[in-house]
Order: C-alpha cells, then sequence, then structure tokens
C-alpha cells in the first residue's frame, strides 16, 4: 500500500451562510493523480484553495505528509505545487529569468534551461511568456510551479481552451510528473481527461462527495444498476484526425 501523503476530514467551508463544502474527508497516496470532478458550484476550487492555504478553513483539518495546513501555511507553501487556472507571469521576462526567481523564492538552485527542456519549451528560453501559446503557457506554468519538487501539485483545469494536440501533450507532462513520484490532484470538465489521467475521481455536488472511487470502477458500478445506451462504436473520431493530420509531435 502507498503511502498517505494528502489527509482531509471534515472539511467545511461557508460564504454567508451558504454551505460550499460540507464536511467531506478523503486521502490521496503518494505518487497518485486523484481527480476532483463536479458541476460548476459543486465546491472543487474551495476545496483545493483550502488545502493550497489560499482560504481559511471553517472546520476539519488538511494534512501535508503529516503536516496540519492551517496550523503550518508556510511549512505547507513549500510543499506543494499550484498550477492555477489564470496563471500570470511579469511581462518582459525571459523565461530562464522567471525559473531563477521561483527557484529563489524557495530557496533553491536549478538549471532553468533544462527545466525548460523537460517541458518541450528549451527553444524558447529566452521568450517571454506573453509570446508563448497558450499550450506552451500552460507548460511553462507546470514547469515553474515544480521549482521545488514538491510532494503534491495542483492543477485546476489545466487543458481548458486548449487545442487537442496541446491537450494530449500535457496529459503526457502530468503523467511524468506523476511517475516522478508526486501526488497530482486535479479538477477538469472532460470526462475523457479524468478517465485517462486518474487512479482515483471523487464526484462533488452540492459541496459533497458523492462518490470515490478508480475511474473503471465507477463505470462498473454504473453499468450494474442496468444502465444502458446505444453502442456506436468508431475505430478513430475527428480528434484522432486532427492530431493525424498536424502530426503527434508537439508544435512550439
Amino acid at each position: 500500500m502507498a503511502e498517505t501523503i494528502l489527509k482531509v476530514d471534515k472539511l467545511t467551508k461557508s460564504y454567508d451562510g451558504q454551505i460550499a463544502v460540507d464536511s467531506i474527508s478523503f486521502e490521496v497516496k503518494k505518487g497518485e493523480i486523484f481527480g476532483i470532478l463536479g458541476p460548476n458550484g459543486a465546491g472543487k476550487t474551495t476545496t483545493l484553495e483550502m488545502i493550497e492555504t489560499l482560504r481559511s478553513i471553517d472546520s476539519g483539518t488538511a494534512t501535508i505528509d503529516g503536516v496540519d495546513v492551517a496550523k503550518n501555511p508556510y511549512a505547507i507553501r513549500g510543499m506543494i505545487g499550484v498550477q492555477p487556472q489564470t496563471p500570470g507571469f511579469q511581462d518582459k521576462t525571459k523565461l530562464t529569468e522567471l525559473i531563477k526567481m521561483f527557484a529563489a523564492a524557495y530557496g533553491v538552485k536549478v538549471d532553468p534551461k533544462k527545466f525548460l527542456e523537460d517541458v518541450n519549451l528549451g527553444d524558447k528560453a529566452n521568450s517571454f511568456v506573453e509570446n508563448l501559446s497558450g499550450g506552451q503557457r500552460q507548460r511553462f506554468s507546470i514547469t515553474a510551479a515544480l521549482v521545488h519538487d514538491p510532494k503534491v501539485f495542483f492543477l485546476d483545469e489545466p487543458t481548458t481552451g486548449l487545442d487537442p494536440q496541446a491537450r494530449r501533450n500535457l496529459w503526457k507532462l502530468i503523467e511524468d510528473v506523476r511517475d516522478r513520484g508526486i501526488s497530482v490532484i486535479l479538477t477538469t470538465h472532460y470526462m475523457d481527461e479524468a478517465e485517462v489521467l486518474c487512479d482515483r475521481i471523487a464526484v462533488m455536488d452540492h459541496g459533497k462527495i458523492i462518490k470515490l472511487d478508480t475511474p473503471k470502477n465507477l463505470i462498473k458500478d454504473l453499468l450494474s444498476r442496468g444502465f444502458s445506451k446505444e453502442q456506436h462504436v468508431e475505430q478513430a473520431n475527428l480528434e484522432d484526425v486532427f492530431i493525424d493530420l498536424t502530426g503527434k509531435e508537439l508544435h512550439v
């Protein structure tokens, strides 16, 4: 059994008397990709922001590698990496300089060119973030959040707005992060993305976790309750055509 890196117990958050996160509990293992799914307003982002120390916790607890999030927020910030929905970076600053700045903030030294090469941005080392494409910006945002080798990495809807090619390449990058032993927690509205990437999934609605299991078990459970739909199997789809015509290699 893999060790538990994140433990959430009865975590709760309210705004103006309205419960946004309603006493939820779950655990995340080391080296696991854990997905949190749900409709808009389900409490996904609020949950992440509490664990990331960006919002206060009304009640309940969250611990990362045994460290209490509410009691030791500064220690937690050194243990996590965060890739928000809309990352912002200083304009007119080279990518290598930005990597150095992020590393310095954590008191570490890194080789910025190697970090960029690891996400296929080596030839953009002297470029500015504002000159990158959407997919390139997301990849840079991820590598910038990993300069201090965090234990847990949070991604909030990381592939929203990306073309199919950039999306699939970002999936590979997320899997590479997991393979380094870093636990990944992500939210997404793309069910195919969750099914491909996630080892386990928590489904949230109205602030509660209503189901938690592996993607395969969630599907099996649905089928066991008599669910069926018209079967229409194609050997390929339009996304496969797009990838084939534009090239499987990442466009820079």
